[in-house]
């Protein structure tokens, strides 16, 4: 059985970690050094950093956060925010990151996936898609639920359809999709299970769950197998699951998660 990866998001806005819930509502959460520091310690299986400042400025004080931290840190480090361009990618692998995450600039233009994917392999690109419930279209003329992909931090709606997006994007070369529920991030309600199951059905590639975490249990759920004994329903089958306000507030620690997630019945690397 493959095993499945607990990974701590640091959302970073001007050198430092920050939190919010349905991506408003933004409070500082400490110092990224210091915090990957501890994550790895700790036994995290890879870290992501996302720069949600979106300027020139915040994604200098990032590039600088990452040299620090790939000198300390020798798990996985994948970066996001603001990567335009194969020349953007290439200033933040040579910093120290081992994955890069595009999601308005693949949006504007997916053909980025396919340059970036060419220049590093599709094992370094992931994409990051912020998708919300919508209530339109045919899908939901049928009873069906429908999601939209987001662009710009979750603020505008593309109107995109999130899982054909998903499923053009692996054809373009992403190697991994990292997904984002707008609904549920920082609410501590839960992760969106069906929208993860939809994804994981629809492309052949790692699919990483974000946006939710509240409890140990909502954790181990969106990362159980379906043929889990007492999985019941609530199975999610993520390859990963992205963790934030949990750890960052100090609500648990990554052995608890995953003492907790092998306990239901999840495999988890030590």
């Amino acid at each position: 059985m493959q095993a499945k990866r607990i990974i701590p998001c640091l959302d970073v806005d001007d050198g430092r970690v920050v939190k919010g819930i349905k991506f408003k509502g933004i409070k500082d959460a400490g110092d990224p050094v210091e915090l990957a520091r501890r994550y790895n310690d700790e036994g995290a299986d890879e870290l992501t950093f996302l720069d949600i400042g979106a300027s020139y400025k915040s994604r200098a004080t990032l590039l600088e956060v990452v040299k620090q931290v790939a000198l300390e840190v020798f798990i996985p480090l994948c970066v996001g925010g603001g990567i335009r361009t194969v020349e953007d990618m290439r200033e933040v692998m040579n910093a120290g990151a081992d994955k890069v995450s595009v999601c308005t600039s693949a949006l504007k233009r997916p053909e980025l996936l396919r340059e970036m994917a060419a220049a590093y392999g599709s094992q370094c690109v992931v994409l990051s898609i912020d998708a919300a419930r919508v209530n339109s279209g045919e899908n939901s003329l049928r009873g069906k639920t429908n999601w939209h992909a987001y662009s710009h931090g979750g603020r505008t709606d593309t109107g995109l359809d999130a899982v054909e997006w998903a499923v053009q994007a692996v054809k373009l070369g992403a190697g991994e999709i990292l997904l984002n529920s707008i609904d549920a991030d920082g609410t501590g309600a839960g992760y969106d299970l069906e929208l993860t199951r939809t994804i994981l059905n629809a492309v052949p590639v790692p699919v990483i769950a974000s946006g939710g975490a509240g409890t140990l249990d909502q954790i181990a759920n969106v990362l159980l197998p379906p043929a889990s004994p007492g999985a019941g329903e609530t199975w999610g089958n993520a390859d990963a699951a992205l963790v934030a306000s949990l750890l960052h507030f100090g609500k648990t620690t990554i052995p608890e998660i995953k003492r907790h997630a092998q306990a239901k019945g999840v495999c988890v690397r030590w």
